[in-house]
């Protein structure tokens, strides 16, 4: 399969060939260690979905772990503000980044070993997401496809601990492998150490910048149920003739197959989502707000219709689209940064906006939010 996200990478590269000098105590510092190919005045527009055409002062692009260590160790960054870009799906750039930006491109997927219970998938952290969960249903191995066409690299994944149709990528996950920047250390890490919460991690709190996750493991059971309970994807699977909700069998006796979920998972997304090659966009930008049961209680006195999901320890999970179709905001625009008109969680880059531009319209949203229901929105994607 082509790999679209590689060939801009070349291509970008080749035009703007740029190496930056060493001076003579670089080139001497650097005489006994690798030394990283670095870019000057890099453009990043191909490297986050949103398109914001802004710049990194230097990057440097990783293939191999090798690269990694080359660029950690090089003496020409030391004291330079790093970012770590996959696909750059989960960031709002509001302007030129004045540092290091790691363009993590490190590929490679394969099983490596299973017990009784389950297979063990190992991907490299540049892997598409997408074509990665694609790639364990064709090998048999269910288990990923509730979280299918969600944008971004298998190595932000659990950064974001991304979540759809009823799965969060916690409940599959074993370990990863990461390289700590300011030592370039390798270590291992289990689900205990990367404390995953909603769309929240260790990466996220304490270790926000701190790490390069080069692969992570997922554990796939081998006793596999289908989940398929939320309404849009249950209406999906009818439409195709499978059942429409998890351990439920259809009218012939069969329950929808990992495949059918997937393929169910990539219309449903498809038909509510835009495609961010076309209109910029970050996917889902704002969290569903999880409230407390008193407070929820007040809310649906004056909102009957309000959209809830209980949660296990008694609090309310809102649906954050439903809050901001509420306040108007629903295709409404702020100059070229827009909420997408079929879509409330998703902003949009209609074309020129900056990202300074969005988090403009993003706050506004938050304010109006607030400001109606007493609820508090925290945005997905890390603003810099």
């Amino acid at each position: 399969m082509a790999d679209p996200a590689r060939g801009r990478y070349f291509v970008v590269m080749r035009r703007f060939p740029v190496l930056v000098p060493m001076s003579q105590s670089d080139s001497a510092a650097a005489s006994t260690s690798a030394c990283a190919a670095l870019f000057a005045g890099y453009p990043l527009k191909a490297h986050n979905t949103f398109g914001f055409d802004v710049r990194a002062q230097l990057a440097c692009l990783i293939e191999h772990e090798e690269q990694l260590l080359a660029a950690v160790r090089d003496p020409r960054v030391a004291g330079l503000p790093r970012l770590v870009l996959g696909g750059g799906s989960n960031v709002v750039l509001t302007g030129d980044f004045a540092g290091l930006v790691l363009l993590v491109a490190l590929r490679g997927r394969r099983v490596v070993r299973e017990d009784q219970d389950a297979w063990y998938v190992e991907a490299a952290g540049g892997e598409p997401w997408h074509e990665f969960v694609a790639w364990t249903l064709a090998q048999g191995l269910p288990g990923l496809e509730n979280l299918a066409l969600i944008p971004g690299t298998v190595g932000a994944a659990p950064i974001q601990n991304i979540g759809a149709y009823g799965l969060e990528m916690c409940e599959r996950f074993a370990s990863l492998r990461a390289i700590e920047l300011s030592t370039g250390e390798a270590v291992e890490l289990d689900a205990q150490a990367c404390r995953f919460g909603y769309r929240d991690s260790f990466f996220k709190q304490e270790g926000r910048g701190r790490f390069v996750i080069t692969s992570v493991t997922f554990r796939l059971p081998k006793a596999w149920q289908p989940r398929a309970g939320y309404a849009d994807l249950a209406r999906e699977l009818a439409a195709q003739g499978h059942a429409g909700s998890a351990g439920k069998a259809d009218g012939a006796g069969l329950q929808p197959t990992a495949q059918a979920i997937f393929d169910a998972v990539v219309a449903v997304r498809r038909a509510k989502l835009p495609d961010p090659l076309e209109l910029g966009n970050a996917g889902s930008f704002f969290k569903n707000p999880v409230i407390e049961a008193a407070q929820f209680d007040a809310l649906k006195r004056r909102e009957p219709d309000v959209v809830s999901y209980p949660q296990p320890d008694g609090r309310v999970k809102l649906a954050a689209g439903w809050l901001i179709d509420r306040c108007g905001w629903k295709g409404h625009a702020m100059g070229a940064a827009a909420v997408h008109d079929r879509q409330a969680l998703v902003l949009v880059n209609r074309g020129g906006a900056s990202g300074a531009e969005v988090l403009a319209l993003a706050q506004a949203i938050q304010r109006d939010v607030l400001e109606k229901f007493g609820v508090e929105l925290e945005s997905e994607p890390v603003c810099l």
